[in-house]
């Protein structure tokens, strides 16, 4: 019996190891990004689409370099090898918005094999403003609304739409010696963020883009009828004065406007939770074993918003989210 029963175990340790091997059997279809974030962010994506019968494998675009970056993962090497076994996912950057005009956007825009973010790079999903206030209870264990984010960033984006067009158009020109992007970001940055009055820094942001703005219009006069046009289609595209901030350069967004708001309200929400933990502690040694354990579950915002997947839920994603449903729907 003694011998029938370690058979008998031995053969349940071998079908339940089995069962944790990856499935050969399914199909694999390599997804290369562009850089470490992207792996991540990508991995995200594709996992609310894999099943019993496909898997996605997220992989850097080179295995023999360490090189990264769209263009390497748009190589003509790598770009002509596309197809249902294998995909390319980039940042949109502008190319979206350019609809065709360069030979990267056409090929972005084209192909059934390249997915694109919509959103100009991942840091702008992962700047959702419906996905702020939850961010910042991650961080700080604190649920307490200090600033409406999704009014802010509304109000942001409205601020810097009509010179966000004028920088597009002359992305489309081709005319980056006269406005660049770095430029355009430096209208459009966040000066010193107060949690009380957070208005302020818009207002002083709106009074730096309207100067500029009656520059270029009295500069280019020709271009009037065309912004105005490109308006509208921006609208097609997805691209309104609310959601604007989803479109301007990601790193920017990122480090000079949403890390500006909420670093100071982390701040606040911490320093709100001390003093609740030094109000209600009976002593000292329960005030300071109380705080060391708040402390060691707190979390950098940084590090919330590059893992957190609240941007789900965000009306750009869901362009993305059709484009590999199309996809998977052809390979089938």
């Amino acid at each position: 019996m003694g011998k029938r029963l370690q058979d008998n175990l031995s053969s349940l340790y071998i079908g339940a190891a089995n069962r944790l091997k990856p499935k050969k059997a399914k199909r694999r279809i390599v997804a290369y990004v562009e850089s470490y974030d992207d792996v991540s962010f990508w991995r995200s994506v594709f996992a609310d689409f894999e099943d019993d019968n496909f898997y996605f494998e997220v992989m850097l675009p080179s295995q023999n370099s360490l090189c990264k970056g769209k263009k390497s993962v748009l190589m003509n090497q790598l770009g002509s090898r596309l197809g249902d076994n294998m995909v390319a996912c980039v940042d949109s950057d502008y190319d979206y918005l350019l609809q065709g005009v360069t030979s990267t956007s056409r090929q972005i825009n084209n192909s059934r094999y390249v997915f694109q973010t919509y959103a100009y790079a991942i840091e702008n999903y992962q700047c959702y403003a419906d996905s702020l206030h939850e961010a910042c209870v991650m961080a700080t264990l604190n649920d307490h609304p200090l600033i409406d984010f999704v009014g802010f960033m509304t109000m942001y984006s409205q601020i810097a739409y009509p010179l966000f067009v004028w920088s597009v158009w002359f992305y489309r020109k081709r005319n980056l010696s006269e406005f660049s992007l770095m430029d355009y970001c430096s209208y459009v940055r966040l000066d010193h963020v107060s949690v009380q009055q957070p208005e302020q820094c818009l207002l002083a942001m709106d009074k730096r883009v309207k100067n500029k703005l009656r520059e270029l219009e009295k500069h280019h006069p020709e271009a009037l009828e065309e912004i105005e046009s490109m308006k509208a289609e921006f609208t097609y595209l997805g691209v309104t004065p609310e959601n604007t901030y989803m479109f301007i350069q990601g790193h920017h967004i990122m480090e000079s406007v949403v890390m500006k708001v909420l670093t100071p309200v982390c701040n606040a929400l911490r320093r709100e939770r001390e003093e609740e933990i030094k109000r209600l502690a009976e002593h000292h040694t329960q005030f300071r074993n109380e705080l060391t354990s708040y402390e060691r579950r707190l979390l950098g915002i940084d590090v919330v918003l590059r893992k957190h997947t609240g941007f789900k839920d965000s009306p750009v994603y869901k362009k993305l989210e059709n484009d590999i449903r199309e996809f998977l729907k052809r390979i089938k």
